[in-house]
Parts: C-alpha cells; structure tokens; sequence
C-alpha cells in the first residue's frame, strides 16, 4: 500500500512538472507546431525539401485562405511573445530573435497585398510543369502522386485568376511592360498533342525500376489529365489573360504607384537589406559603387592598351565573336569545365565542405528569353536530390564567355550551393532556419564569393577580371536603379540605359535584369549590402589578427551560423575575432 502511494506521489510530481514546461520547451514546441503548419500549408516547399507527405497538392491560394495563414501568423508571434526568452540559452534565445523576426516581417508585409499579383515573366500558373523537377521521381507512386496533382491544376488557375482579379478591382496590378511578355509563356501549353504539352517532360524518361505496363499505363493516364483538363484550363485563362487581364495591367513600373507604394517599397528595403537603410541612402551607396568600381575597370582597359572610350570597351565585348560560343550545346559544354576547374580549388579558401554535390541543367526553353543569366535551386533536406546550377543557353551569342567564371562562382561553389548546402547540414540548428533565411546574407554571400575567383586562381584572363568588375558593377548598378524605378520616379529606359553605360552585358540580359527588378522590388538590392559588410568583417580581421589570419577559419566563422541578418553576423564575427585574439595574444 505504501509503495503504491509513493507511486502516486510521483506520478502527480511529474504530470505537474510536464504541465508546467519551461520557456525552453514551449519555445521548442512552438518552433515544431510552425514548422509542420508550413510545410502543410506549402505542398511545393515540402516537396522541394523532399517531404513526401504532400506531394499530391497545391498551396491553397483562395484569398479566405490566404487570410487564414495571416491569422496563424499572428497567432505564433502571440505565442512566441509570451515565452520568456530571457530563461533560453544564448543559441535558443537567437533563434527566438531570428524566428520573431521572420514572423513579424511576414506579418508587417501582408498589408501591401503583392499576393494580388501573383504572376510574371520569371514564372507563375503558366510554368506550373517546373514543380516536377524539384519531385524525386522514382517510382509507380511518385508518379501517380505527381498525376494527382496534375488533375487539381484548374483549381490553382482558378484561384489565380481570382486572385488577379482581386488585383484589378483594387490597383494592384502588374506593369503592362512585364505582362506583355506572358501570352507566348501561356500558349506554350495550348497544345493539340497532349505528348507535346511541358507537363508530359515528366514521363518522357522514366526510371528502368518502373515497368513497361506501369509505363504505358501512366503515359496514358498523363496524355487523358493534359488533354481534358490541363489544356483546356490554360485556354481559359489564355482568354482571360489576354481579353481582360493584359489590357487593364497598369502603364507605370515602380512600386511606388502601387496603393502605399512608398511605404511597401521602403518595407521592402528594410526586408531584403536587413538594415534600416532608408531608399535614399541605398541610391547613393550605388552610386558611390558605380564610381569605385568604374575606375578599376578603366585599368583594365588601360592594361589592354585598347584604343577607345569607355563605351567603345563595353561595343567591343558586346559585339566580338570571340567572346561568344556559337550554339547552345557549346555554351553548356563551356560551363561544364569550367565548373570542373573550380570544385578542386575550394580547399584552398575552406576547412569545411558540402557533403551534397551539384549539377548543372539549361534553363527551361519556355522561359528562358524572358529570364536571367542563370539561377541556383537547393538540394532537397533528405538528400535525396543534389542542388542544380541552371544556366541559360537561349541566344548563345548574347551570353559572354568572360562572364562563365564569375558567374559559376556566384551560382554554384563557393557561392550559392556551397553556402545552401552547409546550412542544410548544420547540426542542432530548428528546420526554420536550416531551409531558410536572409536574402542579404545569401546573396551577399554570392557576391562576396565572386571575389575568391582571384584566391583560387581565376580571371587571370584581363577579359575574365573584367567579365568579374563587371559582374560587382552589375550590383552596384542594381542599388541606383531599383531604388530609381520603385522610389525616385525613373522610367525604364532609363534604367536600362544607366545599366547599358556602366556594365558589359548585353543589351538582352540587361533588359530581362531591369524587368527581373520591376517585378521583384527591394529584391535587388540584398546582394551589395550583403556583400559590403562580408568584406568590412574579412578586412577588420585581417587587420587585427595580421599574420595568424586563417582565411579557412574566417570562412568556416561566417558560414557557421546560417544566414542572418547583417547586426547580428557582425555580433557574431565581432565575437569570434574577440575569441582569436584572445589566443593570439596567448
């Protein structure tokens, strides 16, 4: 009898101690409460970090839903508040910080009501065929789940178009300059032969594990899905789109014109800078930039002894044959090698590598005259899809050959891919934060890691060190003219002019970039600020720690700890060059 009362002690002890869960718990269990809301509530994501869970849906995008997540938002970041961040740990109240932060940016963005524009040129409902590569498709499953969201695509175009309709009736519209490049994205799905939609890509090449009846059987339930409903879907939304949508989309390009225009676009430098820069002020960082960055090429030209102003440097590589590639196929084969040469230098500049490799695809044909140079997607989290490097090969002779180094090193190792899949491998770090993050220190990282080239041996070519003045140039031009067009009331030509005086590249590339900057605002404008406090750091601990600098170690530092906003990475490497200074100085 007396043992059992003593059990009973217990259990009503423990009951109340798991009742009463402290502020590091709560805060745990919010952080997993969120993460599986938005996985649910993003089957693509999901998807992408290969959660198969999903793989049959579409984020819900009718507006009472998207009202729904907004309330949920508000609903964490209420929860979140009530935790007592002041009892965690110095890693957990970071990530308190870190999550409140991406909460409220979220929450402070609804009101601008970009969500009411939810198409462009660099992709929308018209590319929906896209998803499947981000998919693992391996077996009978994948592609039936894959088919089963095929079948629900009239009902994401449904809800975009009544999104886009929302948009109309209030003035939020997109620029008519953008939309006027979408009818021929949307008629590449108005096929006859359902073999020659985008959607069928999938099934062209299926696994050998799959069998010819499973095959034959899915072709055919594909073929069926894209002919009865794909197809005729996109034909409606062809006709709205070109009937009703495209002659009401507005004249004017900045955001600015846009209800509280001013006001979303200086959200939108606080969100994509991580700083409280004001709009103005980032216009005159770019362009003091332009200048700096102006005189060095000028050397380069000098050192060529190229006889010529400025502007005829920039029509000599703009209109040289010997600076293109004369098809696709040799452009891809081009960037190939070149990735090759660059992977065997990163020992060099790192102590700690990726464990998840890369590969390198074209950019799909359906959209690749209407978007950039190239673009980087992670790997999937259970490592099941490596990241891709895609490039684009549309119109070879406009895609110069001393911009491959610089750009491979941006898009892929050490840039983009290198530092992606290390905060995907970081240990004890919340999912939140491991798939996501700031853009200026992911896009920062990206342009700082342009300048290791000259580490590891590279533009040792005068046209190859151009090909990267002009790629920091390019950045630094993105600073004047975003904040110009979305702040300052410039037309489009003039930006691309401004652009055109100031970089190599050419005039195609420069007007996908400036149309990329109207249809993304404030996006541009992470990578300069991003990059300029990665160099102010790497200069500050050079200087103080002279010759036991250990750019491996400054390297592994900076990338230790995910991406951030610039404070706190300039708290954290402060604290790390405290830490070395300590042992230097024994």
């Amino acid at each position: 009898m007396r043992d059992f009362r003593i059990a009973l002690v217990f259990c009503f002890v423990f009951s109340g101690l798991a009742a009463q869960a402290g502020p590091a718990e709560d805060f745990q269990s919010l952080l997993d409460e969120s993460w599986e809301w938005q996985l649910s509530n993003n089957p693509e994501r999901a998807s992408r970090l290969g959660d198969r869970r999903f793989n049959t849906e579409w984020t819900d995008m009718r507006l009472e839903a998207i009202e729904q997540r907004f309330e949920q938002q508000k609903i964490f970041l209420s929860r979140l508040r009530a935790v007592d961040s002041s009892a965690l740990s110095d890693t957990a109240a970071l990530n308190y910080d870190l999550f409140r932060r991406q909460l409220e940016n979220s929450i402070d963005g609804h009101e601008f009501k970009d969500y009411l524009m939810p198409i462009s040129q660099r992709g929308g409902v018209q590319s929906l065929e896209s998803t499947a590569e981000t998919l693992r498709l391996t077996n009978v499953k994948d592609y039936e789940d894959w088919l089963a969201r095929m079948t629900k695509i009239e009902s994401v175009i449904e809800q975009t178009t009544e999104l886009m309709e929302e948009g109309r009736r209030t003035g939020y519209m997109s620029p008519k300059i953008l939309m006027e490049r979408l009818p021929n994205q949307i008629s590449s799905q108005l096929v006859e032969d359902p073999e020659m939609s985008p959607f069928f890509k999938a099934f062209d090449n299926m696994p050998d594990s799959i069998g010819e009846e499973d095959k034959a059987r899915i072709r055919q339930l594909a073929k069926v899905v894209i002919d009865k409903s794909i197809v005729p879907a996109y034909r409606e939304f062809n006709n709205y789109f070109n009937e009703t949508y495209l002659p009401a989309s507005r004249a004017t390009i900045g955001a600015s014109s846009l209800p509280n225009g001013d006001a979303f676009y200086e959200y939108r430098t606080r969100l994509y800078t991580t700083t409280s820069m004001t709009p103005d002020e980032v216009h005159r960082l770019g362009l003091n930039e332009v200048k700096r960055i102006r005189d060095e090429m000028q050397l380069v030209i000098d050192e060529l002894e190229f006889e010529g102003s400025f502007a005829d440097f920039l029509e000599f590589l703009r209109t040289d044959p010997q600076f293109y590639y004369d098809t696709p196929e040799e452009l891809f084969e081009g960037y190939l090698a070149v990735s090759k040469r660059i992977d065997p230098e990163l020992v060099k500049l790192f102590g700690k590598l990726p464990r998840m490799p890369y590969g390198l695809r074209p950019i799909p044909d359906n959209i690749a005259p209407d978007t950039t140079t190239a673009y980087y997607n992670g790997p999937a989290a259970d490592g099941s899809r490596p990241g891709y490097y895609y490039v684009n090969l549309y119109r070879p002779e406009v895609r110069p050959k001393y911009e491959m180094e610089v750009l491979s090193i941006h898009e892929a190792v050490p840039g983009h891919h290198l530092q992606i899949a290390l905060q995907m491998e970081l240990e004890d770090m919340p999912n939140f934060r491991k798939y996501s993050g700031f853009t200026a220190f992911s896009e920062g990282w990206g342009l700082y890691s342009e300048s290791l080239g000259y580490e590891m041996g590279f533009y040792k070519d005068p046209y190859s060190k151009f090909g990267a003045l002009t790629y920091d140039m390019w950045r630094a031009v993105r600073l004047v003219v975003d904040t110009g067009m979305h702040y300052k009331g410039w037309t489009r030509q003039q930006a691309i002019d401004f652009f055109k005086d100031n970089a190599a590249k050419q005039e195609a590339d420069i007007i996908n970039e400036i149309d990329r900057y109207i249809s993304w605002p404030g996006q541009a404008l992470a990578y300069k600020i991003g990059q300029l406090k990665m160099l102010e750091l790497r200069k500050k601990a050079e200087q103080s720690l002279g010759d036991d600098f250990d750019i491996k170690a400054f390297h592994d530092a900076l990338l230790g700890g995910g991406a951030v906003p610039m404070e706190i990475l300039e708290t954290r490497m402060n604290r790390w060059l405290a830490e070395r200074l300590k042992i230097k100085a024994g």
